[in-house]
């Protein structure tokens, strides 16, 4: 985990206004609140962050409004050393904005919706990546999500594969994407919901809540099928799996945390995934790596104040490998 890991970051940045409740309203009603929190988020600058947390060198390709909210969202890129002089501010438009209710159920789970006002996100421009045809070939990996127009995510993929510098697209919020699109990604990263919408496959649960794997399958080779070499499919609290055309992988969760904030977990997830695996450990390492820091994000709220740092998931790493040596020893006893 030594070498110096350089990735590239194209995506949103939105600031998440976020409300506790005890349950969801119906339609037209109103129910009152238990917590209120505002921070900083959207799928790609938390991304970023997270990998710059990691300790990767990382560069940001985005949009803000001329708003307070846009110089906000930038801080916290400049205090983990996020490139951010391609993060353009946009005073024709306003910074995006994330409204997110959690419903915290009597049996102690958190549920978010979210609705997200994209805003100057929207306005990112193919002409904000052209810079890349001349530089794209420095970074070991380029991460992508659908908060900006799908042209420009279509465009860095093309201009990627011919550099032969791998591609990750977290395709959420759910889209239609093009084969072509889809067979110029070295990963994509969709959750259960998402892998739904591309494939039409839903993966469905046992009575006592685990993933039926035979779906998760179904549905990733139906993604290995359009092109892409490499599906990770993000299960929540169940985990993740990983499908290519050789190997397929189910990591469970860490559990060993309370869970509540769902929010960043999937970009935790991806960002720490990208970084672990572009810094050479193997596919199965790099989804434990995830996986751990994705349970460290959930157990704080708001979106970039809960994602680690290194020495967090390293913590939480060699507590996971003594449990589950201890495991090992009743096992055998």
């Amino acid at each position: 985990m030594d070498k110096e890991v350089r990735l590239l970051v194209v995506g949103s940045l939105v600031m998440d206004m976020t409300v506790n409740t005890k349950r969801f309203p119906g339609t037209g009603e109103t129910v009152l609140g238990t917590d209120f929190h505002m921070a900083p988020g959207g799928k790609g600058a938390n991304q970023a962050l997270q990998a710059a947390r990691l300790g990767a060198k990382v560069t940001m390709i985005g949009r803000v409004g001329g708003d307070i909210f846009g110089q906000e969202l930038l801080k916290p890129l400049k205090q983990a050393g996020v490139a951010v002089e391609h993060i353009t501010v946009d005073d024709s438009s306003y910074t995006a904005v994330g409204s997110i209710v959690l419903e915290e159920t009597p049996d102690g789970k958190v549920h978010n919706r979210i609705i997200v006002a994209p805003g100057a996100n929207m306005n990112v421009r193919p002409s904000d990546i052209s810079f890349l045809e001349k530089e794209i070939s420095v970074y070991d990996m380029v991460l992508l999500q659908l908060e900006i127009p799908l042209e420009v995510n279509e465009a860095v993929a093309r201009i990627a594969k011919r550099a032969g510098v791998p591609v990750m697209l977290n395709p959420a919020p759910s889209a239609a994407l093009s084969d072509s699109f889809i067979s110029n990604l070295t990963f994509i990263s969709p959750n259960e919901h998402e892998v739904a919408d591309l494939t039409g496959i839903q993966i469905r649960r046992g009575e006592d809540g685990s993933v039926v794997l035979s779906d998760a399958k179904a549905a990733a080779d139906a993604l290995l099928a359009r092109g892409v070499k490499n599906v990770i499919i993000t299960l929540g609290g169940s985990g993740a799996v990983f499908a290519s055309a050789s190997e397929f992988i189910f990591e469970p969760a860490e559990t060993s945390v309370e869970l509540l904030d769902p929010t960043a977990a999937g970009d935790s997830f991806v960002g720490s995934f990208c970084t672990a695996y572009c810094r050479g450990m193997s596919v199965r390492e790099a989804m434990v790596f995830g996986n751990c820091a994705a349970a460290i994000t959930v157990s704080g709220k708001g979106a970039q104040p809960s994602l680690p740092h290194k020495q967090a998931v390293d913590l939480i790493i060699r507590d996971r490998m003594r449990r589950l040596s201890i495991l090992k020893e009743i096992s055998h006893a």
